[in-house]
């Protein structure tokens, strides 16, 4: 087997397309294979799939996997055919996409390790190629993939928003709780957000009077939001984002009393924890300064009073306690307490709603800690595109396989 016929085979090309030249540049470190037609041949024409004679070709070059540690290209005359129903159309070649320079297992190789959490500065230098004609291809097959996402059976939704940027760059997203797949990214942050959901959901299949129930934190453009967009769907006020709430009521009260105690100063994470997720030392040092800090103190433990809230068995239960919680937080004279009271106070349906529904946004959480990672290994993200389709790359549990034209190696 001569050396073209060869990587034909390799190539998995079938007639008229065949290897009619290699070279081999060992001081570039690149191998070309130049891919043709023999005169005379058809192909069938795109719309009505007749053979049709070749009208004119354009040369083009398309990158391809390595061979060993070289870098590889198909060259070949991309022809166009005549056809006497439809005229001139351009033909599609078998190794590549239309419009891109890559075959496509070059973009396979490149989605496998994008998928699988290399940032793509990396996969840029690993390959050999600029990071925006990466995106180029992981933004279309990601595009590709959502297209085909079905959403039909969609009833309990997980709503919160992962940072993008210092500052208040925030994006949106939207999971599916049952399924544990993010199914919705909304590049703004506004008014519309919810609205763009549901008119999304709608386009895949799903029905927004299906919805049952959303999890979601107490920002009161996204209640009035899924209130009209969805309106059988009860709300559920995150217990992650209740118990933040507390938290951050105990930092101001930290900061405040740190004015007159020193001793608080780079305490924060110690306040943020739960003692018995301390380590040794930690705990005592935690017990040092919570027998100083006495207003610190108490507002850790009105939070550690609210967490006991979501230990109880049911709804009245928790709503008796809430009642005993509330009055005794109000009568605090600790300021940031006796608003973070008032607030859950006015939400209270929603938060006990938990106790009836059992859903939370800590798949949310999990998903956001995730993209976090993913963002400082790649230095941030300039272009909100590129995080959102990160995002739906890792997260979405879309399939993002390419058109298979040459055989993969078996596994």
């Amino acid at each position: 087997m001569d050396m073209n016929t060869l990587f034909s085979t390799a190539l998995g090309l079938q007639a008229p397309w065949r290897v009619a030249d290699v070279k081999f540049d060992a001081s570039k470190k690149r191998l070309d294979l130049r891919v043709d037609f023999p005169p005379g041949s058809t192909f069938r024409c795109e719309t009505c799939k007749e053979p049709c004679k070749v009208h004119d070709a354009a040369e083009h070059e398309w990158r391809h996997l390595n061979f060993f540690e070289h870098e590889t290209y198909l060259t070949a005359r991309q022809p166009r055919v005549r056809c006497d129903q439809h005229g001139v159309r351009q033909v599609a070649v078998p190794w590549a996409r239309p419009g891109s320079g890559f075959t496509m297992l070059f973009e396979a190789f490149v989605l496998e390790l994008a998928r699988n959490g290399l940032p793509i500065a990396a996969i840029a230098r690993l390959v050999g190629e600029h990071d925006t004609r990466l995106w180029r291809v992981l933004e279309h097959y990601v595009g590709e993939a959502l297209g085909r996402m079905k959403l039909e059976g969609v009833t309990k939704i997980g709503m919160d928003e992962t940072s993008r940027a210092r500052g208040h760059n925030y994006l949106p997203l939207f999971v599916d709780l049952l399924l544990a797949r993010v199914i919705f990214i909304a590049l703004e942050r506004d008014h519309e957000t919810v609205t763009q959901f549901r008119d999304w959901l709608t386009q895949h299949g799903g029905d927004p009077e299906a919805v049952t129930d959303f999890s979601l934190d107490m920002s009161p453009a996204y209640i009035k939001g899924v209130a009209e967009a969805f309106p059988n769907a009860a709300l559920t006020f995150d217990k992650f984002h209740v118990i933040a709430l507390a938290n951050a009521a105990i930092e101001q009260v930290r900061r405040q009393e740190q004015q007159t105690l020193p001793e608080l100063k780079k305490t924060r994470w110690l306040w943020l924890r739960n003692a018995r997720d301390l380590t040794e030392d930690q705990q005592a040092r935690f017990t040092a300064v919570r027998a100083l800090a006495k207003k610190t103190a108490r507002a850790y433990r009105y939070r550690e009073m609210l967490q006991h809230l979501y230990d109880l068995p049911d709804r009245t239960a928790a709503e008796a306690y809430f009642k005993r919680w509330f009055a005794s937080a109000v009568r605090s004279r600790l300021v940031p307490v006796q608003r973070v009271a008032r607030t859950l106070r006015d939400h209270l349906p929603g938060l006990l709603r938990w106790f009836e529904s059992r859903v939370t946004n800590g798949l949310l959480e999990g998903f956001s800690s995730l993209v976090q990672a993913a963002k400082g290994a790649a230095r941030g993200y300039r272009n909100p595109n590129y995080m959102a389709t990160v995002i739906y790359m890792r997260l979405s549990k879309l399939d993002l396989r390419p058109h298979r034209v040459f055989p993969l190696p078996s596994t």
